[in-house]
């Protein structure tokens, strides 16, 4: 099999986004634009992957990390002096390469695989991806000749009205042979108005060279768009929600309103499981089969199993279990992890704590710092008491306790396996297996008090 690289180019500042977030790193779908390109290279049987970074280039090497190596352009001359930078990389060996822009967040490694194909089996030293514009206003035209290959491309403002008519285009992902490329790279110049070496030169002077220019039509234009502007961004924001939910609604998940429910790109979902409005599923999310997410949910980096149901609340870094019921309005931190049957209530947060199977927290607790046991009830307004003001302390309750309404449990305290605290106590101290723990004032009543305030 040929030898595959990948240079993606992302040294460019962006400054039409008018951010001080680098453009690449600008989010489609939950995930930096750069990484969604990163990402299918990786599913397309590429070798070595070589970004070009510039500005920002710490926070995108952060980003993307061991997924490619990296070359500098410390002045952005234009693509085909970025590509250059990759020289030390790929120069000299044999093979295809693939030049990806790194704001291209909707390309797939389907599309990807099918231009590399093209490529490898037409015997051209470069191949264009194009695709069908309705309105091709702004971009490059490819005009091809009776046989297929490229004749040319020509610019919005150098083309004829005949050229302007044309309706494929140039969308700036190119194949090339790679000692080609290389080769050709030495010859491009830099004699035009911004002084920059353009890589779609190097198209030109393989075609004066009398080598096979290719081209392969994408068949969906959105999904070829670059982004250069906040415009353009949320124009990629909607066809990738798009695309992305009727993904999900054809694998058998239930979406009562797709215009109104965000799925990110590493989101997965089983059969018929029910997403509301409002519904919004970022980063790393895993949910079962069966499950009811909404409306007005917000689910980051969790696992959701089978048939649990969360309404109206936010789920952050947390493991839930089976047939778990989730608020409303209830908030699971990072580190967080329910076992099965579990029911956390309305206005209930939890942080850093386990809680085990068919345990229960209905109503207005904070449980941080805590390992709770299986059959545990806590009561209303309960608060494990966690923080000191410089440390962190933990609590656990262990299997079948039962925690009065009210209660104050000062950590570091554990409460034993079918203990009870009354309601309203503060806890202190540890409390034995299947003991009750009392620690209030007694009542005391003043007569006729009322009237002394009159």
């Amino acid at each position: 099999m040929t030898n595959r690289f990948a240079v993606v180019l992302a040294a460019g500042k962006g400054t039409r986004m008018k951010s001080e977030l680098y453009k690449v790193l600008h989010p489609v779908g939950g995930k930096p634009m750069v990484e969604h390109v990163v990402d299918q290279l990786q599913n397309c049987s590429v070798d070595d992957i070589v970004t070009i970074v510039g500005h920002g280039a710490e926070r995108v090497k952060d980003q993307l990390g061991e997924k490619s190596s990296y070359a500098l352009q410390a002045e952005q001359l234009g693509t085909g002096h970025a590509v250059m930078q990759a020289e030390s990389v790929l120069s000299g060996r044999s093979g295809t390469t693939l030049v990806v822009c790194g704001d291209t967040p909707l390309l797939t490694a389907e599309t990807l695989e099918s231009v590399l194909v093209h490529h490898e089996q037409s015997g051209a030293k470069a191949t264009i991806l194009t695709a069908h514009a309705d309105d091709p206003s702004g971009y490059g035209r490819v005009l091809r000749g009776d046989g297929g290959q490229v004749e040319k491309i020509v610019e919005q403002k150098d083309a004829s009205d005949e050229e302007k008519r044309v309706q494929e285009i140039n969308t700036g992902t190119y194949c090339f042979d790679n000692e080609a490329l290389f080769t050709a790279l030495q010859q491009v110049g830099n004699d035009n108005s911004q002084g920059e070496y353009y890589l779609p030169d190097v198209i030109e002077i393989l075609q004066k060279q009398g080598e096979i220019v290719a081209a392969w039509q994408s068949d969906d234009f959105h999904e070829t768009m670059g982004v250069n502007d906040r415009v353009a961004l949320s124009e990629a924001e909607k066809w990738f929600k798009k695309r992305t939910n009727t993904y999900w609604m054809r694998e058998g998940v239930t979406l009562i309103d797709p215009e109104q429910t965000y799925i990110g790109a590493d989101v997965r979902i089983g059969r018929d499981t029910v997403l509301e409005p409002g519904t919004i599923l970022s980063g790393s999310v895993e949910i079962g089969s069966g499950c009811r997410i909404g409306p007005h949910t917000e689910i980051k980096n969790s696992r959701i199993q089978d048939d649990s149901v969360i309404r109206q609340s936010v789920v952050h870094d947390s493991d839930v279990g089976r047939r778990v019921s989730i608020g409303p309005f209830a908030h699971l931190r990072p580190e967080t992890s329910l076992g099965d049957d579990v029911r956390v209530g309305n206005f209930v947060e939890l942080k850093k704590m386990t809680m085990g199977n068919k345990s229960k927290a209905s109503h207005l607790s904070y449980l941080g710092d805590a390992e709770i046991g299986s059959g545990v009830n806590v009561g209303c307004g309960s608060i494990t008491v966690n923080y000191d003001g410089k440390n962190k302390f933990k609590t656990t309750i262990e299997d079948d306790a039962f925690i009065g309404c009210n209660s104050n449990l000062i950590a570091p305290v554990t409460v034993g396996s079918g203990a009870y605290i009354a309601a309203g106590s503060t806890i202190t101290d540890d409390v034995p297996k299947e003991a009750l723990g009392i620690a209030r004032e007694r009542q005391t009543n003043k007569e006729g008090y009322a009237r002394k305030n009159d």
